[in-house]
């Protein structure tokens, strides 16, 4: 019986779990040791969360290292102990420098949310959201000391369901790089798969997202903020402010609509005297919000939001206003 590929994953992501399965599970691959990032503060009462692959790899029983620093002497001795022969990163945070990507005898390799070169970088499926892209994918490559430029082992393309939000792009993109992991892997180990350098043309390079790029601005097209809502959607959120008098509360989209048949002053209120639908003007046509989040409570309903003000004018600022008090 061959010996098995003996494999270091690491990652961090919720888009790495069905990766992380299908590694565990296959019949070639020897899983290790899985690296992630520590523990952090989550939610309003901040307490210490491990990540979802930590959090997976923990119930499968496997090695797991939480890595403040993979560089880090420490770091690099935990994962030579495991003795891998190849280490595999994705949706991981940090940057692997030259003596992590020199420890394993068959490299790094890199499984990457987007069809590079196009998106390198840290948030590629909120980009392709974003440009409102028709398809995308993931792609096997080696790791270089460059960002996500190292030449390619293979590729896998996919369409972009309509309406789609980050999340369930995340975990379609973590499906479909599982369901190629065992063989590519595998293929790359024998030399059966050789790795070509990725295209000169067509590089776009995305840094990581800030909670400033979330903030709504009237003057955007409305479909801009539609994708923002959906791009954004596990953070930071599409968020813009509503004032009611003298105070302001802060609202993150959840659900909206396009409407390019309306238009008015961008921030406007369209068909103000309907107290069960809000629709906002925006620099090219309108924004029909469905959903909505105010700022400490749970989604709800925009009828059910709107009822909260009882019929009070109400004006729509955007979304890089201080959260000052809280209707």
């Amino acid at each position: 019986m061959p010996e098995k590929l003996k494999i270091y994953f690491a990652g961090s992501g919720r888009i790495a779990l069905p990766v992380l399965t299908a590694l565990s599970q296959a019949s070639g691959i020897e899983l290790v040791g899985v690296g992630t990032q520590p523990d952090r503060p989550v939610g309003r009462k901040r307490l210490l969360s491990p990540t979802p692959v930590g959090e997976l790899a923990a119930g499968l029983g496997c090695v797991l290292h939480k890595l403040p620093d993979i560089n880090a002497p420490e770091a690099l001795a935990a994962i030579r102990a495991c003795a891998p022969r190849m280490i595999v990163v994705l949706s991981f945070g940090q940057l692997l420098k030259q003596p992590v990507l020199e420890l394993p005898e068959l490299g790094c390799v890199n499984i990457h949310g987007s069809l590079l070169p196009r998106w390198r970088g840290a948030s590629p499926v909120q980009q392709v959201l974003l440009h409102r892209e028709k398809e995308t994918g993931v792609c096997f490559m080696r790791m270089e000391r460059g960002l996500d430029s190292g030449p390619v082992f293979r590729t896998l393309a996919m369409p972009i369901p309509e309406n789609c939000g980050a999340d369930a792009l995340e975990m379609a993109l973590g499906r479909l790089a599982a369901q190629a992991a065992e063989e590519t892997l595998l293929d790359i180990a024998s030399g059966k798969l050789q790795a070509r350098p990725q295209p000169t043309e067509g590089v776009t390079v995305c840094r990581k997202i800030t909670r400033a790029d979330g903030a709504v601005r009237w003057e955007f097209p409305a479909e801009r903020i539609e994708a923002m809502s959906r791009a954004f959607e596990n953070w930071p959120g599409a968020f813009f402010d509503v004032k009611c008098g003298g105070a302001v509360c802060r609202v993150t989209i959840g659900r909206a609509a396009v409407r390019n048949d309306l238009s008015g002053t961008p921030g406007s209120r369209l068909a103000p005297d309907d107290r069960k639908r809000l629709i906002v003007a925006c620099g090219e046509g309108a924004l029909e919000l469905l959903e909505v989040t105010p700022a400490g409570r749970k989604p709800m309903p925009v009828a059910a939001f709107l009822n909260g003000f009882r019929g009070a004018e109400l004006e729509f600022l955007p979304g890089s206003l201080p959260e000052n008090k809280t209707l």
